[in-house]
């Protein structure tokens, strides 16, 4: 093969391969923005977690926005914070009384969800401080 075309084909290789990369880094981003508001409706809304503490079903902006804040940080958490008592205060308009949820299995694997949306930044900055070790 010639020198030139050989040089074309290690191109479109390379080109391949960081295309893919990206494609399925994507992807996986896609799955998890995704995924989480999804595991929050089913705890939240489907398994009527929401209604054995009290509180009302969420629409589709407070499953985004209660995700968010179980998966951020402390700064985002504050962002959130900032977003719901400054921008839409209406939110808390309505009144509710609060109450520890009946021993129940749906209550159990509702709380189990939940739990896993939350613990998982927890979890990256235990890792952090084990390797600084």
């Amino acid at each position: 093969m010639h020198t030139p075309f050989r040089f074309l084909l290690r191109v479109l290789g390379i080109s391949a391969l960081v295309a893919g990369g990206l494609a399925l880094a994507f992807a996986v981003l896609v799955v998890v923005v995704l995924l989480g508001p999804l595991v929050f409706w089913v705890a939240w809304n489907v398994l009527n977690f929401a209604s054995a503490v009290g509180l009302p079903e969420l629409g589709f902006w407070g499953i985004v926005l209660a995700t968010l804040f179980l998966v951020a940080g402390w700064g985002g958490k504050v962002l959130i914070a900032g977003i719901v008592f400054l921008v839409d205060p209406s939110w808390f308009h309505g009144s509710a009384e609060v109450r520890w949820p009946e021993p129940a299995f749906r209550n159990f694997v509702a709380v189990a969800l939940l739990a896993l949306l939350a613990a998982r930044p927890h979890t990256r900055a235990h890792e952090q401080s084990r390797s600084r070790r």
